[in-house]
């Protein structure tokens, strides 16, 4: 493997990228060292090909192709204050950093975008007439919103799981589905999953179980904090979605979440 030419290609990008050999599992990484931040690409004993398929140095974006047994694409890159990487969902035959970005944009956004009739070189600015993006989310306008004070959260996290949260002045969530979580149910169950359970071991109902609501309709207003990113402030109601990086299979080898 030439790693030598992968560095060049970060290079470019004022990055610096570090290959670990024989490592117990494929995983890419921003490390930390006395020189500052670098990309690690970690990959256990199995034959691997790892390239820059496009690179972007006015960006400081390039889309880094792991080529195994599947094909796995990365989007590393700078964003505000340090670099990140985000795993690219199969969308296609993507082949390029802007076609990555595009990927990373739910449909709900591209639609804003299109409705909004905002240009090419916009549409992937932190902020735009469809949309402000924190991170990986995405907040829309929403000034119609009207909300029940009674249904406001202040000073709420906003999570992939892990990681460090974005953290909201003011939100709202409506709708969704009602799931049951405990320790041992970390991803919930749905309410007739719940009963089902309960009426086969009904010891499990003692458990300490709370009820959450998965994907349901989220609106955020206020200032919006992250360590890592400029804080922006919503004047208005906005809509808040995710990127698609969920979507996508080289998600299970990203280690570094902001």
């Amino acid at each position: 493997m030439d790693t030598g030419n992968l560095e060049k290609q970060f290079a470019r990008l004022g990055a610096r990228v570090a290959v670990r050999f024989a490592q117990p599992r494929f995983s890419v990484n921003i490390q930390h060292d006395a020189r500052g931040s670098l990309f690690e690409v970690a990959l256990d004993r199995r034959p691997a090909e790892v390239f820059a398929l496009d690179v972007q140095p006015r960006l400081r974006h390039l889309l880094l192709v792991v080529r195994r047994a599947e094909t796995h694409k990365f989007l590393c890159g700078h964003d505000e204050r340090d670099w990140f990487a985000a795993a690219v969902p199969n969308r296609g035959g993507t082949s390029t950093v802007r076609a990555a970005m595009d990927a990373l944009q739910p449909h709900v956004v591209q639609a804003a975008i299109a409705e909004r009739g905002v240009k090419r070189q916009h549409r992937h600015t932190r902020r735009n007439a469809a949309f402000v993006r924190q991170g990986e989310w995405f907040f829309l306008p929403a000034p119609e919103l009207t909300v029940d004070p009674l249904f406001i959260l202040r000073n709420e996290p906003l999570s992939r799981g892990r990681g460090k949260a974005h953290w909201v002045e003011f939100l709202c969530r409506t709708g969704g589905e009602l799931v049951y979580v405990s320790h041992e149910y970390p991803r919930g169950l749905t309410a007739p999953q719940y009963e089902r359970l309960i009426s086969r071991q009904p010891a499990k109902a003692r458990m300490p179980w709370i009820t959450q609501r998965r994907n349901p309709s989220v609106f955020a207003r206020g200032r919006v904090r992250h360590p890592d990113h400029k804080t922006i402030r919503l004047d208005v109601w906005h809509r808040v979605l995710m990127n698609t990086e969920s979507e996508a299979p080289a998600m299970r080898h990203l280690a570094f979440l902001d």
